[in-house]
């Protein structure tokens, strides 16, 4: 049979993408199309005349097959989508729809079977397993939008954190910027006395503490020096020293300054602003002239050093910082906690370690430093050479008391220089009159040393040295504090 009709099965089954078997009236094939050998893995030679139970080691031997071709077919001409189901052992699991139909001759004889088979494994399991596979997507799906949300969430956090930076950063930015456009006296205290090297040592002392700091000093001898000589040694170096001057700005405007304000909060406050606190979270906040801060402002600056915590103006919302604080004053704060014009519970907190400026007039010795790094400072920025100062000329700056200290003398030198068309410098000023006014105030200034160190000096019992001494409480070496002791005459009784 296979001979007669060599070309048209090869014709007719090779253009066939399903695999089809013809086979003959005893069930034996004749041929099968390529996509039958491809699919079941069959050996072309070992198939054909061959019983189709038999193939592939009896493979085939399927119950439902032969239920198909020995019991459904005869009895009709063909038959659609035979379900079978059927493991192989060369290929696997399989799902089968068979279509079988019988050929018949001109004398009605059946003469031809022919079998089409189609791989349905893929789309059966997935319609078997709809649910589970529906069930398991939608878990996963659960599981992804919930990590989705999870991330949006961990997002909007990380967003409002760098909004809070971003906010923290443009305010110190903005901040620096003014500062820029401030020239200050010098970037570093010039001396060699005696006098500034105590405050050199004091300040290598606290530098790396994390202890708010009180600077002490008249005004003009260089307390805003300190508090960044402090700063500069300190942790938050790389960060900015956050300033407010607290005699520069009006009363109504110095809380909004310091704690900052919501939008509305006030006439003119048409958007949000962080205040010098916030600014400075995580780095020094340097408030100078802090005996001038309002009596009623001073139980929330109290709130800022003990707690850390502050609200702006116009919000009831908590903010939390870490902030060192070093204030500044030429004012004799004890009496003012004497006469109620500044607490005594924060003059406590502030004067943990106090730092005493000491006015120029008590460190003669480093004018001469100081006048020629003015001089040069100066002559540069109004392009002149001045490279000699007359010996009169310095002996009358060292002998003048200088009441406004070394802001004082740098302007006293900035008229010299404008006024000396040489390379020798011209004094115009006339430095001879004293100011007995600052005198005075040079006592209050040395009082108040004394007493802090005579109340320590009491409380120790009048041990210098030792442990729990005064020294140790101080900080000071043993022979620093009987050097300051005799210089502010202080006695055992």
């Amino acid at each position: 049979m296979g001979k007669a009709y060599p070309d048209i099965f090869d014709s007719i089954l090779g253009s066939i993408r399903e695999p089809v078997v013809v086979l003959d009236p005893d069930l034996k094939v004749i041929k099968a199309n390529p996509s039958f050998y491809d699919t079941f893995n069959v050996n072309p030679k070992q198939t054909e005349g061959v019983l189709i139970y038999d193939l592939g080691n009896r493979q085939w031997d399927i119950p439902k097959l032969k239920e198909l071709l020995e019991e459904i077919l005869p009895q009709n001409t063909k038959l659609n989508d035979f379900e079978v189901e059927h493991h192989f052992e060369s290929i696997g699991r399989k799902i089968m729809h068979l279509n079988a139909r019988r050929i018949y001759t001109e004398e009605n004889h059946t003469q031809l079977i022919l079998l089409a088979i189609e791989d349905v494994t893929d789309r059966e399991y997935y319609k078997r397993n709809l649910e589970d596979i529906v069930e398991k997507r939608t878990a996963e799906l659960r599981i992804a939008r919930e990590e989705a949300l999870n991330s949006k969430h961990v997002a909007e956090n990380a967003l409002e954190k760098i909004k809070c930076l971003k906010d923290q950063l443009e305010a110190e930015r903005a901040y620096l910027q003014e500062e820029i456009k401030l020239e200050f006296n010098h970037e570093n205290i010039i001396g060699r006395s005696n006098e500034i090297k105590y405050v050199f040592y004091k300040v290598e002392q606290i530098a790396a503490a994390d202890t708010n700091v009180l600077v002490l000093g008249e005004t003009g001898t260089g307390k805003e020096l300190v508090a960044r000589a402090i700063h500069g040694l300190s942790s938050s170096k790389d960060r900015a020293l956050v300033k407010m001057n607290c005699a520069a700005l009006p009363s109504n405007l110095i809380e909004s300054e310091l704690f900052g304000h919501e939008k509305g909060a006030f006439t003119n406050a048409y958007s949000r602003r962080l205040g010098r606190f916030e600014i400075a979270n995580g780095t020094t906040l340097f408030l100078d002239e802090i005996g001038e801060l309002p009596l009623d402002l001073q139980p929330k600056l109290l709130q800022v050093i003990e707690t850390g915590e502050f609200e702006r103006l116009g919000s009831s919302e908590t903010i939390k910082v870490d902030v060192r604080i070093i204030a500044a004053t030429n004012r004799n704060l004890e009496a003012e906690v004497r006469k109620g014009t500044f607490r005594e519970d924060l003059w406590y907190r502030l004067n943990i370690f106090p730092i005493t400026m000491p006015p120029l007039r008590e460190r003669r010795e480093d004018i001469p430093l100081l006048v020629d790094y003015f001089i040069d400072k100066i002559s540069k920025r109004l392009g002149k050479s001045i490279n000699l100062v007359p010996v009169n000329v310095m002996n009358t700056l060292r002998n003048y008391h200088w009441p406004g200290n070394i802001r004082e003398l740098e302007n006293v030198l900035e008229r010299a220089v404008i006024n000396s068309s040489g390379p020798k410098l011209h004094l115009v000023d006339e430095l001879k009159k004293p100011n007995k006014d600052l005198t005075n105030t040079n006592r209050t200034l040395a009082h108040v040393e004394r007493e802090y160190i005579l109340r320590v000096l009491e409380q120790t019992q009048w041990k210098v040295s030792g442990n729990n001494s005064a020294s140790e409480i101080l900080g000071l070496e043993r022979s620093t504090l009987r050097a300051r002791m005799r210089k502010l005459d202080i006695h055992k009784p």
